[in-house]
């Protein structure tokens, strides 16, 4: 099943899905040289985002946090794509200079209809701006 979206950042990925409900602040929340949600306060806490499709409302905090999402991928620790709900500015800027492909805005909500379960195979086309559900 294909769900359309806007694309944010170019490329193309697939792993398995990640959800939170939560929004994240990649300035704090994530630890950028092992790739684990330090936050104890998402709903994620503890799991590990490499090579994960990364799906959450959106980023919160400051804008270091681009700089967080950069630092993962140095690391390869990075996610390997990431849905948003709506993008904000810092992942925006983060996901671009990492060159992560990162979808928002899909016709269905995601994070609302539970379309896609967490461990799920999930395919992200930044390029094109859609979603395909493997």
């Amino acid at each position: 099943m294909k769900i359309k979206g806007r694309s944010i950042s170019k490329g193309v990925a697939s792993g398995k899905a990640l959800i939170s409900k939560q929004k994240i602040s990649f300035l704090g929340a994530v630890d950028p040289v092992t790739g684990i949600i330090m936050d104890k306060s998402l709903d994620i806490y503890g799991e590990e985002i490499t090579n994960r499709i990364l799906i959450f409302p959106g980023g919160k905090g400051s804008t270091v946090g681009s700089y967080v999402i950069y630092q993962l991928k140095k690391h390869g620790k990075s996610p390997c794509a990431m849905i948003v709900q709506r993008v904000d500015t810092i992942v925006a800027v983060g996901a671009i200079i990492a060159e992560i492909p990162v979808v928002d805005s899909l016709e269905t909500d995601p994070l609302e209809d539970e379309r896609i379960r967490d461990g799920e195979e999930v395919l992200v086309n930044g390029t094109r701006g859609y979603i395909e559900l493997q």
